[in-house]
Formats: C-alpha cells, structure tokens, sequence
C-alpha cells in the first residue's frame, strides 16, 4: 500500500491514510486510459451537424432548360450538388458518438489513471474542508495552503454543497462527487484533492 499525509486546510499533516494498492497502485494500462477517454469524448459530441441533401434545399423544382438542341450540359435541377447553391452530396448528418465500453475497462481505465498521479504523488488528502458559508476567496487560501496548483480536481462528499459552491467559480478547479470519479478528469488535472470521507468511498479493496 501507498501512504499519503492526510493535512488540514492550512496544510499541517495531521496523520496518515493507506491508498489501495489495487487501485492506486498498479501499472498504468495506457491503451485501455486511451481507449476510455476517447469514448468519453466521443460521448460529449452533441452530433447535430447536418447538411441538406439536394432534396431538402428549397427551389430547383423545374428543369432549368430543355434537355437537347442548346448545346448546354443536360441539368434536371439547379439544386444538383454539382451548382452554387444546391445540396451537399455525402455531408455530415446527425448521429450518436457515444462508444459502448465494458465496465471491466472503465475501472481498470480509472484505476490506472489513479494510481498515475498518485505514482507522481499529485493525490492531496485534506481531512475536511471546514467551510462554514460559501467563500470563493477562503478556498482560494486553502488550495494555496495545500500546494494545490494548476488544473485542480476537489473529489467531495455528494452532500457537501457548501464546498461545491465555494470551488465553482473557480476555473481552475473541477469538483466531482466521489461516485462522479471518472478516467478524463483524474487525467486531465495536475493535482486530485480528495476529503477522507470521498477517498473512503474509493478506497476500498
């Protein structure tokens, strides 16, 4: 197992917490992190892009000229793709994005991804973030005091509103309920910050 300083908001370590070594601990699968991440992605395309075929493109009812006898290219409609203004042949159309991945990859895709930054010891544990009113400025401070820097993901309690809304003007940092946890967002922060009551929900054998 891997041991980590649980601190306290000013940053003073008030004792100790062993991250599972199944899950914080393993070698990095970076094909299946891949592979999740771009399902992930790939799910967040709204795949609203349409293009008008030559049959939805208003006008071009009538053929523009008579089929022989005036030496001009035969053309049964000016909406044709072949003329300025008519439909898109083989345009992009609306679709679903979304990939079907196994739950077997999913948590071994995030337990990788745990076990990545905590190899790298960018996994902050703070026993509780004590707010008693909403304060963007007071979080600001305790990140400051913890060494949390750049791209900072807080994983909370799913009940713990007051820290949600002291975090969300923040752009810099991303909070998530610990069952919220996901392979992208563990990937894409330079620092996790867990509470002990969420890095209990996760930590378990």
């Amino acid at each position: 197992m891997v041991s980590v300083p649980v601190r306290d908001t000013s940053g003073a370590e008030r004792g100790t917490v062993e991250l599972t070594a199944d899950i914080f601990g393993i070698d990095p699968n970076v094909p299946v992190m891949h592979q999740v991440v771009t399902a992930q992605l790939a799910a967040r395309r709204s795949g609203t892009h349409k293009t008008k075929t030559r049959s939805e493109v208003r006008g071009g009812g009538g053929k523009p000229w008579r089929q022989k006898g005036t030496g001009r290219a035969r053309h049964g409609s000016i909406r044709s793709p072949l003329w300025r203004g008519g439909g898109i042949a083989h345009g992009p159309q609306p679709r679903n994005y979304a990939q079907s991945t196994p739950k077997k990859m999913k948590r071994l895709a995030l337990r990788s991804a745990l076990s990545d930054r905590a190899a790298e010891g960018k996994i902050i544990v703070v026993d509780d973030w004590g707010f008693d009113v909403p304060s963007t400025k007071s979080a600001v401070a305790k990140l400051e005091a913890l060494g949390a820097g750049g791209r900072v993901l807080a994983v909370l309690e799913r009940d713990d509103v007051t820290a949600l809304r002291s975090f969300r003007n923040l752009p810099r940092v991303h909070t998530l309920a610990a069952d919220q946890l996901n392979t992208y967002d563990v990937l894409v922060s330079d620092v996790v910050v867990f509470t002990t009551a969420a890095l209990a929900e996760v930590n378990r054998p």
